[in-house]
């Protein structure tokens, strides 16, 4: 560790990283490349599919093609870093760099949180008063819910960024974490972090809260719609637009709690960085995986484009 007096400024910090072992650096580099190529082919590949097929032209589609987006950025501001550190061994970020690295993957990720709420109620919208959907879930609708969804995501980030960046730190410049995540920040510094800590909690429970809250109750909703259908047709197919979505919500919210709402006398760095990895590097490339596997017009519009590129290379 680098140890510092109160006098000094920090001008960069270095990265412990997630291990140390010489022998799995380049394992561990082609593990990561290859997921981050699959995140970054999954969900721009989404998004192209929905941007290119009229038949997926819809609010549901509208909000995953944002949920693509945001998974690319929020994971391509943490994944090159580790990619580097272990090729390269280059774990050193510079202040600017670590300001740059959490205020975006604080930003989109918080997104993500309010997108599977919106993308929640368009499901509850769908199923339970579908006679009403085009005229309650309007285009302009859909653009207010994803713009309130960026605009509190870009302002709670800012809040976050500024109150971390504010501190003193004069203990270490090792942050024992592979990036610039709010706790491990708050761990480097000498000044007094319980008003930080508050912020954190509160700010990271009304995310998960609330938006559970709207998941929870549209899907209470959705389960009683469904029960009520006398055709099993109708059930299966109502239940089969949601499948996809519940299993999103399930693994991000999951992560999400273990790591951030827990009091700072029960985190342990090892499990917060196996959740960290979980949350920021694999979860961006599970969520296209999965809705291309539980949706059926997804893959119609897949195997259309493929189609549609054999008969270009043909020519």
């Amino acid at each position: 560790m680098t140890f510092m007096e109160n006098t000094t400024e920090v001008h960069e910090f270095r990265l412990l990283g997630l291990t140390d072992t010489a022998e799995l650096q380049v394992p561990l580099f082609i593990i990561f490349t290859f997921i981050y190529l699959i995140t970054l082919i999954g969900n721009l590949g989404m998004i192209m599919l929905i941007l290119l097929d009229s038949h997926l032209h819809t609010p549901m589609y509208f909000f995953l093609s944002n949920l693509s987006l945001v998974d690319c950025v929020y994971s391509s501001a943490v994944t090159p870093k580790v990619m580097a550190g272990f090729l390269m061994g280059d774990k050193v970020i510079s202040y600017g760099g670590c300001v740059a690295q959490m205020f975006f993957f604080v930003a989109f990720a918080s997104v993500d949180c309010f997108l599977l709420a919106v993308m929640a109620y368009d499901r509850h919208a769908a199923v339970c008063k579908p006679l009403h959907y085009t005229t309650t879930v309007t285009t302009s609708v859909c653009v207010q819910m994803a713009i309130g969804s960026y605009v509190w995501g870009f302002v709670e980030s800012a809040i976050h960024t500024g109150f971390a960046f504010a501190l003193s730190f004069c203990h270490s410049n090792v942050v024992h974490h592979f990036f610039c995540d709010i706790p491990p920040i708050l761990a480097l510094s000498c000044s007094d972090i319980y008003v930080n800590e508050i912020v954190l909690f509160i700010l990271a429970a009304f995310n998960v809260f609330f938006a559970l809250i709207v998941i929870l109750t549209s899907y209470l909703f959705i389960f009683i719609a469904i029960l009520r259908m006398h055709s099993a047709e109708g059930q299966k197919k109502a239940f089969s637009t949601c499948t996809s979505h519940l299993t999103s919500v399930t693994i991000f919210y999951g992560t999400v709690i273990f790591m951030y709402l827990q009091p700072s006398s029960s985190h342990s760095m090892d499990n917060d960085q196996m959740a960290s990895v979980f949350y920021t590097i694999i979860i961006p490339m599970l969520n296209p995986i999965v809705y291309t596997l539980r949706n059926k017009e997804v893959n119609n519009a897949f195997r259309k484009a493929t189609e549609k590129m054999k008969i270009l290379f043909r020519t």
